[in-house]
């Protein structure tokens, strides 16, 4: 017989709340962790759950789930893994004739599903020419799309409901939902433009009343500016109907 001894794989997985809990301390402290776990345990301690719920170890866990606007989540990658290392999945296949991303997927038992995402897909959601990915590697986002729905509609008990980090980074939160709506009510009403129409027929009227004292060029402007939109030259034809300084006609002659 061998003198070498067969020695228990070691594991880091924990067998307890109070390793669980001086694990996630441990991590946390770690150079190596993604960010949103860095100095928080708690994160990790809900992420290695949610790891043991779908299948990974605690280190796979990390890697493979991220918390998005305050939602844990699976990134695309990982999401692929889980549903074809599970027995319920015959085949995933996926494809890109460069408009339209195809992820066709077949269950055991059941007839093959497919879900689709284009560009077309893309600009109805506001995500086409979108700053970062979807301007660099469109092709890989739709891609990712179309894995997302096909994979979650099939295989929703394999990915327990886990929604993909994906799908969640180009969902809005609501701070930023909040800023656009005040930003929008920031923004000054555009009136409507004064009809030239409308001032040649008040005007005779306006020149009668500023030759009796009853106003003045500058008071129909405010008046008017706080209703309409006014031009240069509208500007121009309403400070002109004031009476040339020494004309002394009467204005309701």
């Amino acid at each position: 017989m061998s003198d070498l001894a067969i020695k228990p794989t070691f594991s880091l997985a924990p067998q307890n709340i109070d390793e669980a809990l001086k694990f996630a301390d441990y991590l946390s402290k770690s150079t190596i962790v993604p960010k949103d776990f860095a100095n928080n345990a708690g994160n990790i301690l809900v992420a290695i759950q949610w790891g043991m719920e779908l299948g990974l170890q605690p280190m796979q866990a990390m890697q493979n789930i991220a918390v998005i606007n305050g939602r844990p989540a699976l990134w695309g990658d990982a999401v692929i893994a889980l549903a074809r290392s599970s027995p319920l999945c015959e085949y995933i296949y996926e494809s890109d004739d460069g408009e339209t991303a195809t992820c066709r997927v077949k269950r055991r038992g059941e007839e093959e599903q497919s879900r689709t995402f284009s560009m077309t897909d893309a600009k109805l959601a506001g995500l086409s020419g979108k700053s970062g990915p979807w301007s660099q590697y469109p092709k890989r986002m739709r891609q990712l799309r179309a894995r997302a729905f096909a994979l979650r509609d099939v295989f929703p008990d394999v990915l327990r409901g886990m929604p993909m980090a994906e799908e969640l980074q180009d969902i809005p939160t609501e701070r930023e939902l909040n800023q656009a709506h005040v930003r929008k009510d920031d923004e000054p009403k555009q009136l409507p433009a004064y009809p030239d129409s409308k001032l040649e027929e008040n005007a005779d009227n306006w020149r009668s009343m500023i030759g009796a004292g009853r106003t003045s060029p500058d008071h129909l402007l405010a008046n008017l500016t706080s209703k309409y939109t006014v031009t240069p030259e509208q500007i121009e034809r309403i400070q002109a109907l004031a009476p040339i300084e020494g004309d002394h006609t009467d204005a309701s002659a």
